[in-house]
């Protein structure tokens, strides 16, 4: 099965889509040194994926021009998938007033998605974005936008909020997906046409749940995805030691603990902060018998999460948190592949969704044969 990868990033989902069956043969990505990745990578990675096939800018490209690319006739494509940038929908932002009212460019991002399915005509497609964007504030308008568009251009929609936690990842990471297939291959009316989604493997407390089912295996942890680094995978960095305004207050915090540790309400006899004064993730640290919280691609100097022994957490760390391969390479500076890993989807996740995906393909005839079992 041959796919499109539309804002590709280090590869995240195109790992997981490669390893359901889907093979990346022309991608769309602007950061020069994500594009280095991708091609540090492709020989082990993406094979069908060359330098050519590359293109910078999907708002300066013609989406007949990325079709073009892909070298696959519209309508024989089998996916196209991607991530959309997320800062104009993550709550992260919304300290921002053009956010909070709706007003960031970037939104329209959705908008060129959406130009692309609409002009390869895949058998289907797979959109990952920040479970923010469903929410019923300013991005609504832009969310049901973008399902209106996919519904003008032949396809059924389904979409889910997944914690990656609950599929292995050692992450927390909530995400809104949104996969569709096109109408005239389905075997009901569009309107019915509802996805599998593949069923959690493990399950834990998070902050959208009271409980969780305990038949499961717990979330993966901290602890566990770190085992087995040694200095070839994980080697010390400069930039891992903290220093600066808040290093005496980062370490007395327990691990898993933030900067709450130091109020009043929690009892601290020598408060530093307010209680609910900053982020959650001010001066939080990973516990390493839980799953990480979200990793960031721009966190700012004194947001977490730190390791539990007081430093930044190296690049080999953040990878097996993602769960990218060991020796998978992430090109440029430290803030350079920070900001990719930060920005990527954990390819266990985009696989296991790919998966299920390529089997309501291959049930309902679309593909030759069905990808090896995720």
């Amino acid at each position: 099965m041959r796919s499109i990868s539309l804002f590709s990033g280090a590869g995240g989902l195109d790992l997981g889509c490669e390893a359901a069956g889907f093979m990346t043969v022309a991608a769309v990505e602007q950061n020069e040194r994500a594009v280095a990745t991708l091609l540090a990578n492709r020989e082990a990675c993406f094979p069908l994926l060359g330098e050519n096939t590359i293109l910078r800018d999907i708002v300066e490209t013609p989406p007949e021009q990325i079709v073009e690319c892909s070298g696959i006739p519209a309508g024989e494509i089998d996916l196209v998938h991607g991530g959309p940038p997320c800062t104009p929908f993550s709550k992260s932002g919304y300290w921002l007033t053009y956010k909070r009212a709706g007003d960031d460019p970037k939104a329209s991002l959705l908008d060129n998605f959406v130009n692309v399915v609409s002009a390869a005509q895949p058998k289907a497609f797979l959109m990952e974005n920040v479970f923010a964007l469903g929410y019923r504030n300013q991005n609504r308008a832009v969310f049901e936008r973008f399902v209106r568009g996919i519904n003008a251009a032949g396809y059924s929609l389904d979409h889910n909020v997944l914690v990656a936690a609950d599929y292995g990842v050692p992450q927390n990471r909530q995400r809104l997906i949104c996969v569709g297939v096109r109408e005239d291959l389905l075997d009901v009316p569009a309107a019915f046409w509802r996805f599998r989604w593949p069923s959690p493997t493990h399950s834990g407390p998070h902050e959208t749940r009271s409980g969780w089912d305990e038949s499961l295996p717990p979330h993966t942890s901290t602890r566990e995805a770190f085992a087995g680094l040694d200095e070839k995978t994980n080697p010390p960095e400069p930039e891992e030691i903290v220093t600066g305004t808040y290093t005496e207050e980062l370490r007395p915090i327990p691990p898993g603990d933030n900067y709450l540790w130091w109020t009043e309400h929690r009892g601290h006899p020598e408060p530093r902060f307010k209680w609910r004064s900053r982020y959650w993730n001010f001066l939080l640290k990973l516990h390493p018998d839980r799953p990480s919280p979200t990793i960031q691609g721009q966190p700012g100097p004194w947001v977490g999460p730190f390791h539990w022994d007081n430093r930044r957490l190296r690049v080999g760390e953040l990878k097996r948190l993602m769960e990218f391969p060991d020796d998978f390479e992430i090109t440029g500076s430290r803030r350079d592949q920070q900001l990719q890993l930060g920005n990527a989807v954990p390819p266990r996740l985009g696989q296991l969704v790919a998966h299920e995906l390529a089997s309501e393909l291959g049930r309902l005839g679309a593909v030759g044969r069905l990808p090896i079992a995720a």
